[in-house]
């Protein structure tokens, strides 16, 4: 224990009385391991952030009919629904297409659950407000400028159900969607509203999902749904999965390049301060050596010094590291992130290892000092 306190006593007497230098390696390692928990972070985080993000773009994943079957019945989807993960579930929209007559033109009417479809298709710009109740209504843009209705009318629609029967409906227009793409040209009603002029046949023709899944886990759960329900074909939205990916591999391996480079100059950084303390002790290395100091001891010395540099700047780059996490996922994508407990141990061991590697050169150096030649002012 003796010689141990002994060994702490001269780290700590050889850091304070070179306190300036070893502030500026302190502070090259703790800038170095705190973009390093940092960019770690938001590394892991990326994707569940991003994730959200493409979710505003529409549907990643659609159900179809199988085969020559031209609806979906509720079973079957309900059976297909359940193999995604409850919480992955951003938003499911069922739609049936009918055509309707207003004014004995017709339109297509797309029955659908709207409160869904919020979820699902975020995007859409709605002038006016989301239909709420029944007999409420949203008009495509194309729609409501060929019939002349703006949010607050009322119309007529009429259908005819299986049996060649005419139902006639009012309706409320709630809204006016503006997408510039094919939602323009249609008239969406809730589910309930469109059987009412229809028929009721508890059907509908493909079903739209938004789920919280990177492509990989997306595909394994489309095939596991074809695997367990041969009555519907589950279909990825490709230009939606494959950008995500694309912009995710691309972050993350931005990411990862940062944070390679910033460990090298936190290297290059430590080891140059390192070697500058070396130079300034050299009468001091070459007495203790003519003083039968075996070139171990001198090792031990200098990688301690090393070794409580890295542990300290590895503690300052936790704490200041999720701070500087948090505020890139505020800033970028108004979202905050959760402290990752298993941080605390890898940065830890990262800056460590980081600044024993480079005391490796500079530690060389002290052990090949010879006494004599120094001693002499050589």
């Amino acid at each position: 224990m003796k010689k141990q306190s002994m060994y702490f006593k001269m780290v700590m007497s050889s850091l304070i009385r070179r306190r300036s230098r070893m502030v500026v390696a302190l502070l090259a390692v703790a800038i170095g391991a705190t973009i390093l928990s940092g960019l770690i972070t938001i590394y892991y985080d990326i994707p569940r952030q991003m994730g959200k993000e493409f979710r505003s773009y529409g549907a990643n994943l659609i159900l179809v009919p199988a085969g020559e079957q031209s609806s979906l019945n509720t079973a079957a989807m309900e059976k297909a629904a359940s193999v995604f993960p409850a919480d992955n579930i951003v938003g499911m929209a069922p739609y049936r297409y009918e055509t309707v007559k207003i004014n004995e033109q017709p339109f297509m009417a797309a029955g659908t659950d709207l409160a869904e479809v919020k979820k699902v298709s975020p995007y859409w710009y709605i002038a006016g407000q989301w239909p709420e109740g029944k007999d409420a209504v949203l008009l495509g843009q194309e729609v409501a400028d060929l019939i002349r209705l703006s949010p607050g009318d009322t119309f007529t629609a009429t259908g005819t159900d299986a049996q060649g029967e005419n139902f006639s409906h009012d309706f409320t227009v709630a809204g006016i969607v503006q997408t510039g793409g094919a939602e323009e040209a249609f008239i969406f009603m809730s589910l309930a509203d469109l059987e009412g002029i229809m028929g009721n046949r508890d059907e509908v023709d493909v079903v739209e999902c938004s789920i919280a899944a990177d492509e990989e886990a997306l595909s394994s759960m489309a095939e596991q749904i074809g695997a367990h329900d041969p009555e519907v074909t589950p279909r990825l939205v490709k230009r939606v999965t494959q950008s995500e990916q694309t912009v995710l591999g691309k972050l993350q391996a931005l990411v990862y390049l940062v944070t390679v480079v910033v460990l090298l100059l936190t290297m290059i950084c430590v080891s140059t301060t390192m070697m500058a303390v070396v130079t300034e002790r050299r009468k001091e290395i070459g007495l203790k050596k003519a003083l039968g100091a075996a070139n171990q001891s001198i090792v031990l010395e200098f990688l301690g010094e090393g070794l409580f540099l890295g542990g300290s700047g590895g503690v300052l780059g936790v704490l200041f590291g999720f701070l500087f996490a948090q505020s890139v996922s505020v800033n970028v994508f108004s979202r905050s992130i959760s402290f990752q407990p298993l941080l605390i141990p890898v940065t830890l061991v990262v800056s460590i290892g980081i600044t024993g590697l480079a005391c490796l050169i500079p530690v060389r150096s002290a052990t090949d000092i010879e006494p004599a030649i120094v001693l002499r002012g050589e």
